[in-house]
């Protein structure tokens, strides 16, 4: 048996380790890190959360630290980092995020990895509510929406010194702020599963969350094969064109040819709108007489071949049925150039072979079922316009409306259909300084807020050009969506492709509002599309 004091002289060496121990992990937890997703001694949060949840300034953290994504090759997938400030506030807070390694020892590179700072813009105004309708606009308040940029997408330099920096920021007591993550799959990376992680820092703590993502073993194309014309009206540069193309939608806008090339090859490019229009609206029925031929073909000569070249005649004139021999004028002189003629209208059947596309808007088709099903039957195309809130049922792409209804309707909706493409009337509507004053239009006594308004300036983030929203960001989503049912529907499934569409979105009225039916619409084509191609 040991003596007394050497028995005592252990226990006391045991007692004294046990503490250094203690001490020092209790100081590492108070000062350096986070437990499940807060500090224990700043309850400092951080949490995921999926793209199409808004995040607000001031709701209670998340739950949930470590995100799950699917995407196929060339696709964008996305989802956000949620950061909580204790009670003391939060200073120097930025982000990171690191390669993801993937089958046979393949990497996804973490420059595939795009993160912007959440920017919160005023809704005061709220947008147009219908009475008994089934969609409406939220209340007013501050709203995430625009996309500071922690690099410049071009050069890919940090962007420090401007009016307004994505990191490092900080944050007042209890205020949250949301990071917005895209990844784009490199379309040679190998299918299988990936996983890395991001990181949060700060002065007050810093903490590591888990990245897990499943690359389908197929391909979203370059091009899409959603056709659409989102028009700028006057930020006209290349800077504003490469944005939108990222998005995956078309700038309906007189792209000079010398861009055209580098935009088809390298950003997926598949149309471009000439430069005329007949002057009839909606409020004007002093219609024009249509350029001559001569001149069609001349403006379409200055294109790339490859273009869908394209004219919208007319702007919402069913109230003017006196127009429809002017209307067959134009699609003549339009067609005899070999260009496409669209209108925004309601199908007309004596005018379908002097119209290539309709384009209508949400209540137009709900009027006029059996005249657009005529049209297709005609082998017209018909496209879908939202505009405003004409209605109390369809999605909006307006702020103050719940992130699903910027990608259901032309993703889900259009598919289950028959519907090929979408048109927006403005991308680049600024009144005063969109970064913070109230962005509305004011139309036949009503607001809606955001209406014709995509991009920000990007001269207050250090960017020589356009900024996208997070609104733009779920539109593109949606034209993914559309291509998943593509694909599926190429494959020889397109009974099941609409099956699936359907679940979700029917028409213009029956529409889910949870996003997680959406993403599991989505995932399920993703397993069609796999075991169709296994």
């Amino acid at each position: 048996m040991l003596p007394l004091s050497t028995v005592k002289q252990f226990y006391f060496k045991q007692k004294i380790i046990i503490l250094a121990i203690t001490t020092t992990v209790m100081a590492m937890i108070s000062t350096n890190s986070l437990v499940g997703t807060k500090a224990l001694s700043a309850n400092f949060s951080v949490w995921v959360a999926p793209s199409l949840q808004r995040i607000a300034q001031s709701e209670n953290a998340g739950s949930q630290s470590d995100i799950k994504l699917f995407a196929a090759r060339g696709e964008y997938e996305s989802f956000q980092i949620g950061i909580k400030a204790p009670q003391s506030g939060l200073t120097n807070g930025n982000v990171s995020i690191s390669n993801l390694s993937g089958p046979d020892n393949s990497v996804i590179s973490k420059a595939n990895f795009t993160l912007y700072r959440e920017h919160y813009v005023p809704v005061k105004n709220t947008s147009r509510k219908w009475e008994g309708g089934s969609n409406q606009p939220l209340p007013s308040g501050l709203y995430a929406d625009a996309l500071i940029p922690f690099v410049n997408p071009d050069t890919k330099a940090e962007l420090r010194g401007n009016e307004l920096d994505a990191v490092p920021f900080k944050l007042d007591a209890a205020k949250n702020q949301p990071i917005w993550v895209d990844l784009f799959v490199p379309r040679n990376a190998k299918p299988g599963e990936y996983t890395g992680q991001y990181t949060v820092t700060s002065d007050q703590g810093s903490f590591t969350g888990k990245i897990s993502l499943k690359v389908w073993n197929f391909e979203l194309p370059l091009k899409p094969s959603l056709k659409s014309a989102f028009i700028v009206w006057e930020q006209v540069n290349k800077n504003t064109f490469v944005e939108l193309l990222r998005h995956k939608i078309m700038p309906a806008a007189d792209i000079p040819q010398q861009y055209q090339r580098t935009l088809i090859d390298q950003w997926g490019l598949t149309s471009i709108k000439l430069p005329f229009f007949s002057n009839a609206t909606y409020t004007n029925n002093n219609m024009l007489p249509p350029p001559p031929v001569d001149k069609i073909k001349e403006e379409a000569a200055q294109n790339q071949s490859d273009l869908f070249q394209y004219i919208i005649s007319v702007d919402e004139i069913d109230r003017w049925p006196e127009l429809k021999e002017l209307v067959k004028e134009w699609g003549e002189n339009i067609k005899q150039a070999g260009v496409k003629n669209g209108a925004v209208m309601t199908p007309v059947a004596e005018l379908s072979q002097f119209v290539d596309f309709w384009v209508v808007l949400p209540r137009m088709y709900q009027d006029s079922q059996d005249k657009v099903s005529q049209a297709l039957k005609s082998k017209n195309e018909v496209w879908l316009y939202t505009a405003l809130a004409g209605d109390g049922y369809s999605p909006k792409w307006l702020t103050d409306f719940a992130p699903i209804n910027f990608r259901i309707p032309h993703g889900f909706i259009n598919q289950s259909l028959g519907l090929s493409g979408m048109f927006y009337w403005r991308v680049d509507l600024w009144q005063g300084n969109p970064w913070t004053d109230e962005q509305t239009v004011l139309e036949f006594e009503n607001y809606y807020a955001g209406e014709g308004m995509l991009v920000y300036p990007g001269n207050q983030v250090g960017i020589d050009g356009v900024v996208p929203s997070m609104r733009l960001k779920w539109i593109r989503d949606g034209v993914e969506d559309y291509e998943y049912a593509q694909i599926l529907k190429k494959l020889g499934r397109e009974d099941r492709a609409i099956e699936i569409t359907r679940t979700v979105a029917r028409d213009h009225k029956n529409w889910t509002k949870d996003p997680t039916k959406l993403e599991e619409a989505k995932q399920i084509l993703g397993d069609e599309i796999e075991k169709v191609i296994s």
